[in-house]
């Protein structure tokens, strides 16, 4: 297998990995103001995910740097052409890791409300804004015979886009609720239960909806439609154990269904990583959009040496932040140096 080869099937894990992990926080997140109906119940929220959700993004970072390593002219054109919606969710990030350290900095409920709206749009607007930006690669978009994007905010603005943003929204709002149902117990377990079953039909459906249009119009092959198939089969089965209060099982049937979807896109992109819709002959792929062949050889052995040192200890606490946590677990006031955790 050719390294270029390896190198698009790592970021892709790496994508993967992202999008089921830092999934389900964003599923947190938005939902902050739907099931936290207290002050008590927010930090319930808070922190399920308070230990993990910036591990959560070094999965991000580091599929930034290996596109920017591996395949510098597709990071080139992606972030010149992307440059709006990209810069737009990292301000969100930021905002969200602000409010994440900050809502527990002062004793006054209307500062923690300024930084719950902070955890609300900056947990939507990425959540919404990856859909549409992987829906524009799958789909192209203008690029040149210099490889560069000639195309504008409104041609990122299309359809299929926006349905693939509304996708991510609805099963990371669906994944985060499934995720609560395990972490959490009394009250918040039993409400998410519900809201999870609500929001994964609508996410079920629209799900569906944007993989056969993919299928349909942008992805060809008998794989790419097996691994769709799969990601809605898990995800139904996800929310079949759901309704059974079997969560440990519902959350790994949206998991699975999320890494299918992901999975799906890029084996129908392979071997391009950003066709053009000017002309397919201008399309990047894996071999002209790629780095020399000593670059790709050295950041394979510096990935197989840091890989498990990096999964290993995210499991590690993940490992050790597994148990419930309910209202009880909460003190009446908050304690200034929680504030990462609530």
């Amino acid at each position: 297998m050719e390294l270029t080869t390896v190198w698009f099937i790592l970021i892709a894990v790496l994508w993967v990995g992202y999008f089921v992990l830092e999934g389900f926080d964003f599923g947190v997140g938005v939902l902050l103001p739907v099931l936290g109906r207290n002050e008590r119940e927010r930090r319930v929220l808070i922190n399920t995910i308070g230990p993990v959700w910036d591990g959560n993004e070094v999965w991000l970072i580091v599929a930034g740097g290996a596109t920017f390593a591996a395949f510098p002219e597709w990071y080139a054109t992606l972030f010149s052409g992307f440059y709006l919606p990209l810069l737009l969710i990292l301000v969100a990030l930021i905002l969200r890791g602000v409010a994440f350290e900050f809502r527990g900095k002062r004793d006054d409920p209307q500062w923690r409300a300024w930084w719950d709206k902070a955890i609300f749009w900056g947990s939507l607007v990425p959540a919404v804004l990856w859909g549409v930006a992987f829906g524009n690669i799958v789909r192209g978009v203008p690029i040149d015979a210099d490889l560069e994007f000639t195309g504008n905010l409104f041609d990122l603005l299309n359809p299929y886009a926006l349905l693939g943003g509304l996708t991510t929204l609805t099963l990371f709002v669906t994944h985060g609720a499934v995720f609560l149902a395990l972490k959490t117990s009394g009250d918040v377990r039993m409400r998410a239960n519900r809201l999870a079953g609500r929001v994964g039909l609508v996410a079920a459906v629209v799900a569906v909806a944007f993989l056969g249009w993919t299928l349909a119009s942008y992805v060809d092959g008998a794989d790419a439609t097996i691994l769709a198939i799969g990601a809605a089969v898990a995800l139904v089965g996800g929310l079949v154990a759901n309704r059974f209060g079997r969560e440990g099982w519902a959350f790994l049937g949206s998991a699975v269904a999320i890494g299918l979807a992901v999975i799906t896109l890029f084996a129908g992109l392979f071997p391009d990583v950003m066709p053009s819709s000017t002309n397919p002959a201008y399309s990047l792929t894996v071999h002209n959009a790629s780095s020399t062949h000593y670059t790709l050889e050295i950041m394979t052995w510096v990935a197989a040496f840091c890989t498990p040192v990096v999964l290993g200890y995210q499991a590690w606490s993940y490992w050790v932040f597994r148990r419930r946590i309910g209202v009880e677990s909460i003190p009446d006031e908050p304690a200034a140096s929680s504030a990462t955790h609530g």
